[in-house]
């Protein structure tokens, strides 16, 4: 939304994070065996959580700064492309990285630690973050090279180094995310990390609304709760002895239905890629008149 380019590629970046959580916090135990070709320094030793998911978020950032030193330099389209390519690539190397991945066989034995408190302050850590940028003169300029490219380079802006802090930035906070998540799961494979969640974060987005964090905000919830009754749907509920199922494969093609319809009847989203507005508090020194004039 601040940058105007669209990245296909982020879930490799969580992919990073939830590995990198992994190596720090499964048994020691069970490394040796499964995971052979981790550095000795974490082979035989556990980090604990918080500084896990932290040194995971910053793993993914320095991948995201070695990335995007090139993938930044492109624009619209085939930056978006180059983002793709990278998802492919973490994919393919992940899923072959069998002396320190496990391969396609998973990764078991994580602790299941996240909870509802602790994502609750993940979330509210990672939309400060968010905000901050957004607000600051890093986000400002950012968003400047969004709306006119030419016009920002001729005021001075950097358009390469807006969009790589953007970019690392992000990257960390999706390592981390992707931290929490395999705390979350207790288990890991690669194919978690590819179409359907790249799928379903781009859905959310869609949906709430490109533009805005708040859009990205409602986005995240309301798909959430969608998958979530559908998920309920197709393992199948009873409704005054009424049994309902949906088949296997309902929760895509309702979600795709869904994205279809926002994108013709509400092309820029449910927020119309806005921000939600705080009411103002009436200045006792202007009437009702006056601030009726100035929204006009």
């Amino acid at each position: 939304g601040n940058s105007g380019i669209i990245s296909f590629g982020h879930v490799g970046f969580m992919a990073i994070g939830a590995y990198a959580a992994a190596w720090q916090t499964c048994c020691p135990a069970l490394k040796p065996t499964v995971m052979a070709g981790l550095p000795a320094f974490i082979l035989h030793r556990s980090v604990p959580f918080l500084p896990a998911t932290v040194i995971a978020g910053t793993l993914a950032a320095m991948v995201a700064l070695v990335v995007g030193f090139f993938i930044m330099r492109l624009s619209g389209v085939g930056a978006s492309i180059a983002t793709f390519a990278f998802l492919a690539i973490v994919q393919i190397v992940y899923s072959n990285w069998d002396h320190v991945t496990a391969g396609t066989s998973g990764i078991v034995g994580i602790p299941v630690i996240l909870n509802v408190p602790i994502a609750t302050c993940a979330s509210v850590v990672a939309l400060t973050i968010v905000y901050g940028f957004q607000t600051s003169r890093y986000g400002l300029s950012l968003r400047s090279t969004r709306d006119d490219e030419i016009a920002a380079r001729a005021a001075g802006v950097n358009v390469f180094r807006q969009r790589l802090i953007a970019f690392v930035l992000s990257a960390f906070l999706v390592g981390f995310g992707g931290a929490l998540y395999s705390h979350f799961l207790g288990i890991l494979s690669p194919d978690i990390f590819y179409f359907n969640l790249a799928f379903i974060t781009l859905a959310m987005l869609v949906v709430g609304g490109v533009g805005s964090l708040a859009g990205a905000v409602i986005g995240v919830l309301v798909i959430s709760s969608a998958i979530e009754v559908l998920r309920r749907l197709e393992t199948g509920i009873d409704l005054s002895g009424v049994a309902v199922q949906l088949p296997p494969g309902s929760q895509e093609v309702f979600l795709g239905i869904f994205m279809l319809l926002i994108l013709i009847f509400r092309n820029r989203g449910l927020t119309a890629s806005r921000e939600i507005a705080w009411p103002r508090r009436l200045s006792p020194h202007r009437s009702g008149d006056e601030i009726s004039a100035e929204q006009k």
